[in-house]
């Protein structure tokens, strides 16, 4: 308790805002008493089922207890992907949550394929510092090695993102992000046989897409399955894609309280890279690409099967058994781009490319028990888990392939780097909800895990052809994370909450492979360790206002990086120092129509969210011209506004957003390389605009621009593949959709 009021006099200056906040609110709403009418005003929800169903919102606030996980005092969103107004197609995460505050998004992607979001000036690079997770369970290439989500489910198969920070290390891992769980469509809110659902989307660059789905319900079975195509060719010249998709869910009651289910999905995607760019080429074209022989392949399968056993006197019991098939293949030439990739003058042919290879094969099991019980006459909740998980990843790189141009992992000779990583983790979580009254909950918690890292096999061959092996790494250690929350509920569908919680990020695998000749892993290195401090009021007052407005802290401590020690002629793999992140994250959604009690079939709606976020390095970082710097990639001021107007069955939304300036590199350099790889990432903002028409038989339709004013941005230099250089975000951009279900 006394960090956490450390804490709270650190942040003096980010509570005055909640406080201001408060006291306005207190002030309008004093005399609210009305019954909250939104479908998600009960205290439980299951683990998938249909939600939203009856609002038009896209957001809404976790209720206390989903499934056997406790969310009651911790910053969270649940987003209901049906009401999104924004292009779902090409997973538009701008749009997506664009009312979640502080969410940073890489935008260089045009096919929504590769999705990188951060928060609290962590770096975006394909959300490594979230835990991303898939109907409950892991699906990156390694939550604790290799944390990158190369694979994230289409968004039109999603019924809700769960999106938790802060307190969310202590039930769902180490990463100081939190947690981002992809719900997906199950059929739950079916009531027949058989129902068919279609959707066709044409748009700008070639843009095909094509999603299909089936399921039903009887007394004793429950299933869903689709299937989805997408291929376009991108905004920039050499950026073709396609995916393929499918997945299927089957559950049968085997009694009214026990069912299983086994689900499985399968992706592939296949995307030419344009590679980066300099400033003066992004000025000049931006959608120029240098690169035509890039390419990046994803295969990824997940199959799950879990049982779910209602035990009664509100105790229940979940456990999922899961596992990662992934390859993430890629062929490119990826030099600086101020080297031209063009004919070599003596071959009369294209160099050779450079091929990558992973695989992943990952499996675990989580199981989670939840019961409520009594202290004297209020009712407290319990809720326990146990995780066992095992991942290897099989890595080669600096493969020599073809000269061509198409996809091709054919390879010339051995690969340069043939390397095994092995992560083993064992953990125990527990979270106690304990109401000390009908409006009083602090929730305890505590997570004590085991984790294992290793390394084996070459990172290099000589010029004689002998292999340079890896120094023989094996990391033990273990865990113990504990956290408090605690939540107030104040006027009739508000609360005050905040929370404390310890995170850690676990070595990665990029720091167990460094080759003996060139860098020396540090043998003390440890994990970063840290944590995370919320403190915000939020509620939803009848149906015309939601808002969650609240300061945090996190503290980042022995950040992992490489230095040059003094005169030494070999780089150091070592913990470099500390950062701290701390701002405020503010939403609200306000609907004058309701608010005021208009009697019109007009409807009206007004968002904002807002983030500022000071992230920066402390003074004991080892390189000295890093210290007091910025944080890369964490712009200071992130707001993204919109507003939705309605006339019975037609909805018009625009949306605007602003991201400031930040810098890409840890020494906080202004000016631009020469290749494009450091330097400012401007601020920019953007406008997009989505029309939505329901008509009769269930029919949808849905068009929208994107980029309305054809803003030229970028939100990445990349420092390696698929860059290097400025990677620019797309143009001008429009789709139309429609959509039946029979």
């Amino acid at each position: 308790m006394q960090i956490v009021l450390r804490e709270i006099e650190k942040m003096r200056n980010l509570v005055l805002p909640c406080c201001v906040c408060f006291l306005f609110l207190n002030t309008a709403f004093a005399q609210e008493t009305s019954k909250n009418t939104d479908s998600l005003a009960y205290k439980n929800l299951p683990d998938i089922t249909i939600v939203g169903k009856n609002s038009n919102s896209d957001i809404q606030q976790m209720p206390e207890i989903v499934g056997t996980s406790i969310y009651a005092g911790k910053k969270s969103a649940l987003i209901l992907i049906d009401n999104v107004q924004g292009n779902v197609v090409n997973n538009n995460m701008r749009q997506v949550l664009a009312k979640t505050p502080g969410m940073h998004i890489w935008e260089s992607d045009p096919s929504g394929i590769q999705i990188g979001i951060a928060a609290r000036g962590l770096s975006p690079n394909r959300s490594w510092e979230f835990n991303i997770r898939q109907n409950g369970y892991d699906i990156a290439a390694d939550p604790f090695g290799y944390p990158e989500a190369y694979y994230n489910p289409q968004l039109q198969s999603v019924q809700r993102i769960e999106i938790i920070r802060g307190q969310g290390s202590l039930q769902y891992g180490p990463q100081f992000g939190g947690m981002v769980n992809y719900i997906l469509k199950n059929g739950s809110e079916i009531n027949k046989p058989f129902e068919f659902e279609v959707h066709q989307t044409i748009g700008s660059n070639a843009l095909q897409n094509s999603y299909n789905a089936i399921g039903g319900k009887t007394k004793k079975i429950n299933y869903y399955a689709f299937y989805n195509y997408r291929n376009g060719n991108g905004w920039r010249q050499n950026s073709r894609f396609y995916s393929n998709s499918g997945f299927a869910t089957f559950s049968y009651a085997i009694t009214p309280k026990l069912s299983l289910t086994a689900e499985l999905m399968l992706s592939h995607i296949r995307s030419q890279q344009a590679g980066g760019l300099t400033d003066a080429q992004f000025k000049s074209d931006a959608k120029q690409s240098l690169r035509s022989r890039n390419w990046f392949d994803i295969t990824w399968c997940t199959p799950a099967v879990i049982i779910n056993y209602d035990m009664g006197s509100n105790k229940r019991w979940i456990t999922k058994l899961f596992a990662t098939i992934g390859d993430r293949n890629s062929v490119g030439f990826t030099p600086s781009i101020t080297v031209s990739d063009s004919l070599n003058t003596t071959t009369g042919a294209f160099n050779n490319r450079t091929l990558l290879a992973d695989q992943y094969r990952n499996i675990g099991v989580e199981s989670r028990w939840i019961s409520d019980y009594k202290m004297g006459k209020l009712q407290n909740t319990a809720s326990v888990g146990i995780r066992l998980y095992q991942g290897l990843t099989h890595r080669k790189g600096n493969g020599v392939g073809t000269n061509g141009a198409d996809y091709d992992m054919a390879l010339i000779g051995n690969y340069q780097q043939d390397i095994n990583f092995k992560s083993k983790n064992a953990a125990i979580f527990c979270e106690n909800l304990i109401r000390f009254s009908k409006r009083l909950s602090v929730i305890p918690g505590f997570r004590f895990e085991t984790l294992e890292g290793s390394a084996s096999g070459r990172s290099g061959i000589a010029s004689n052809g002998d292999y340079i092996m890896l120094q023989q790494i094996n990391r033990k250690r273990k865990f113990i994370l504990a956290g408090i929350g605690m939540e107030y509920q104040f006027l009739k569908g508000t609360a005050f909450y905040t929370n404390f919680s310890q995170a850690y990020r676990p070595i990665q695998f990029a720091n167990l492979q460094a080759p003996p000749t060139t860098d020396v892993i540090d043998p003390n290195l440890t994990d970063s360790k840290g944590y995370n401090f919320d403190l915000g009021y939020r509620g939803k007052l009848k149906d015309f206002l939601q808002f969650d407005i609240s300061v945090y802290r996190l503290k980042y401590n022995n950040r992992i990086g490489t230095i040059t020690p003094s005169g030494a002629n070999y780089r150091l793999v070592t913990n470099v120092g500390n950062s701290n992140s701390k701002g405020v994250e503010s939403f609200f959604e306000f609907n004058p129509i309701k608010a005021f009690k208009i009697n019109t079939h007009f409807d009206l709606s007004i968002f904002n969210s807002y983030s500022f976020i000071d992230a920066t390095y402390s003074n004991n970082h080892k390189d000295a011209l890093i210290k007091g710097n910025q944080v890369e990639n964490a712009p200071r001021h992130i707001v993204r506004t919109g507003i939705s107007c309605g006339f019975k069955n037609v909805l018009f939304t625009t949306q605007f957003n602003y991201v400031g300036k930040c810098f890409s590199d840890a020494n906080n350099t202004i000016k631009a390389s020469s290749n494009g790889q450091t330097g400012l990432i401007p601020a920019y903002k953007i406008f997009d605009a989505t029309l939505q028409i329901k008509l009769p038989n269930r029919i949808i339709i849905k068009t929208g621009i994107n980029n309305l004013l054809n803003e030229k941005y970028f939100t990445r230099r990349a420092g390696g593949y698929p860059g290097p250089g400025v990677l620019p975000a797309d143009g001008r951009t429009a789709f139309l959709s429609f959509g039946i279900k029979l």
